[in-house]
């Protein structure tokens, strides 16, 4: 019997627990089936958890992450499960917002990444954290984001 190139998932498929913490959570990845294009792949997380790390307090954001691969695409149930490690994890917004990128640039070797984390208010201020890798390569269709900024009640 020959191996699939997904023989050596460990979550897809099988009932996974949510990490503890994003430092547990195991990020998966799979040979990218469209090597040497550029293309890009968006995750929006719309409810993303994390905790204040001084009053523990819950906090909330939206986050986008697009990427352009390389030999690697992430596999999907292990980001879920990555980005849902975050909910019991007490760190300021920055620090979450780039913790995600740099386990995903770790991981994958994109030829390019970036996030946009929309932070709900905390103390009546929204932070919103943004980064990308570099310059994307030139001619790839790269959509804006289009979260809007947060305007309360009106």
């Amino acid at each position: 019997m020959t191996e699939t190139p997904y023989a050596g998932l460990t979550q897809l498929g099988h009932q996974v627990r949510q990490p503890p913490s994003p430092q547990e959570a195991k990020l998966e990845r799979v040979a990218n089936p469209a090597k040497g294009k550029h293309y890009v792949i968006r995750f929006t997380c719309p409810e993303f958890t994390s905790l204040c790390p001084l009053t523990w307090q819950p906090d909330f954001a939206h986050l986008v992450i697009d990427y352009i691969a390389d030999d690697w695409i992430v596999e999907s149930k292990s980001l879920k499960l990555f980005l849902a490690s975050y909910r019991n994890y007490g760190a300021f917004h920055e620090a979450c917002s780039m913790e995600i990128a740099q386990r995903l640039i770790d991981v994958l070797s994109p030829v390019w990444l970036r996030i946009g984390a929309y932070w709900y208010p905390r103390g009546g201020m929204p932070i919103d954290v943004f980064w990308q890798s570099g310059e994307a390569p030139s001619g790839v269709w790269i959509p804006p984001q289009d979260v809007p900024g947060y305007r309360g009640r009106g």
